[in-house]
């Protein structure tokens, strides 16, 4: 059996014990790993945010195996990288290896692990997902939210949305969870300008040294918004 496990956003201690246990037993770990270019002509280093929460928890480096997953729009890329991983998996299981993929966050949302997932389970290669904790949901954690409360309803979106969908949908009373927030900062900006009485949480590397929270509009309005951030709005209470 191939076992995906969710490490949840950043912060080592939220992983699950079953997740934990699964790592623990396996004989390899496969770990997510984004290329960094060489400024002086060399070759490129890999960083591994995935990696860094494996280690964290006690597993032994010679476990740990990193994959590139090629940051771009260009899915045909990713689904390139995970056939070549699907590849090592399936050497590893031959092996009577145990083997584990690792996703930051809860591996079965809004992650790109779900090509290699698929594509095993369509091979019938045996699969198990271990949940895990969502960004959003460590992030109101972090901040002391209530990320919705009774009948409030609740819509998680990916970065593809427009600054039009945003404002309707709080307007209507939604509260909306923007993800992959990188991807829609025009939209987002167009939003703060027009509506600066919502509430807005805006949170960037949730669980790590360097999380950042900010509910200013005005100071959101002039930052820029990596990779690993999200933003929860809502409109304010009556």
């Amino acid at each position: 059996m191939i076992r995906f496990v969710s490490l949840g956003p950043g912060d080592p201690e939220l992983i699950t014990l079953k997740g934990l246990r699964a790592l623990q037993q396996a004989d390899v770990i496969f770990c997510p790993a984004t290329a960094i270019k060489s400024l002086v002509g060399g070759k490129d280093s890999f960083s591994s945010r995935a990696a860094e929460i494996v280690r964290a928890l006690g597993i032994k480096e010679e476990c740990i195996s990193l994959f590139h997953v090629p940051m771009s729009r260009d899915r045909e890329k990713a689904r390139r990288a995970y056939d070549q991983l699907a590849v090592e998996v399936n050497r590893a299981r031959r092996k009577r290896l145990e083997a584990v993929v690792v996703a930051e966050g809860d591996a079965g949302f809004y992650s790109s692990i779900h090509y290699l997932f698929d594509k095993l389970r369509a091979d019938r290669i045996e699969v198990e997902q271990i949940a895990g904790v969502p960004a959003f949901i460590a992030a109101g954690a972090t901040a002391g939210l209530h990320i919705v409360k009774q009948t409030e309803r609740l819509l998680v979106i990916p970065g593809t949305a427009t600054a039009y969908e945003l404002i309707s949908q709080v307007k209507e009373g939604q509260v909306v969870v923007i993800m992959k927030l990188s991807a829609c900062q025009a939209a987002v900006r167009t939003c703060l300008a027009t509506h600066p009485e919502f509430l807005y949480y805006y949170f960037e590397q949730v669980g790590t040294k360097d999380e950042r929270r900010v509910t200013d509009p005005t100071q959101l309005m002039s930052m820029t918004f990596p990779y690993f951030s999200l933003l929860i709005i809502r409109k304010p209470e009556e």
